[in-house]
This record gives C-alpha cells, structure tokens and sequence, in this order.
C-alpha cells in the first residue's frame, strides 16, 4: 500500500481534506482557513492541479479579482482512496513487542 505522494504533503492533505467538505472554495478562505500565506496555497494548489486533483477557476466579484479551488472527481477518488489506505495502516493491530530484557522492566 502506498500512500499517494501528491496528497501525502501536509499541507496538500489539508487543502484536499478542506476541498473534500465543500462544493468549490474562494482561495482566501482556503488560505485563512489553513493559516497559510498565499504563496504556499498558490504554490500546492498548482501541484493539484496538475496532478488533476484540484481545479482552479478565476474570476471577478464587482471588480475584484477572486479565486475559487475546486475537488474534481478524480481528486475526490484520490483522496478517498488516502483516507482508506490511512485506515487500513491505522487499523493494523501493533505488534506486541516480545518479553523485556530483566534489566528494562518497571519496578
């Protein structure tokens, strides 16, 4: 099981995760959201779109310029498929660790 690498950033898990709760997202609210600098937002949203996970739309409310993010059915499928391969990995029962060495045990 592998862990898909576009989704697997920290910071790219979060703007997914946030995508995957909404219809379509204004950029700022992403980044106020995240507590990210526009930089970073613009910067990972690229990397999803062009794995094709994310669409970004531009427009204008009145006469400001706006940004929107958007999951696309493919980013949805991607990150439902992260999700599960994590609760797969979580699920595993641990490893019980064998007997403790006379020295390390709790007295």
């Amino acid at each position: 099981m592998n862990l898909d690498p576009v989704i697997h950033a920290p910071a790219r898990l979060q703007i997914v995760s946030l995508l995957a709760a909404a219809t379509e997202a204004e950029f700022a609210f992403v980044r106020d959201t995240l507590e990210i600098s526009d930089s970073v937002l613009s910067k990972h949203a690229s990397a999803l779109e062009n794995a094709g996970y994310v669409e970004i739309r531009k427009g204008h409310v009145g006469k400001r310029p706006r940004t929107w993010l958007k999951l696309t059915r493919e980013g949805r499928r991607a990150f439902t498929a992260y999700v599960a391969d994590l609760q797969r990995i979580v699920g595993q029962p641990l490893t019980p660790p064998g007997p403790l060495p006379p020295d390390s045990r709790c007295q």
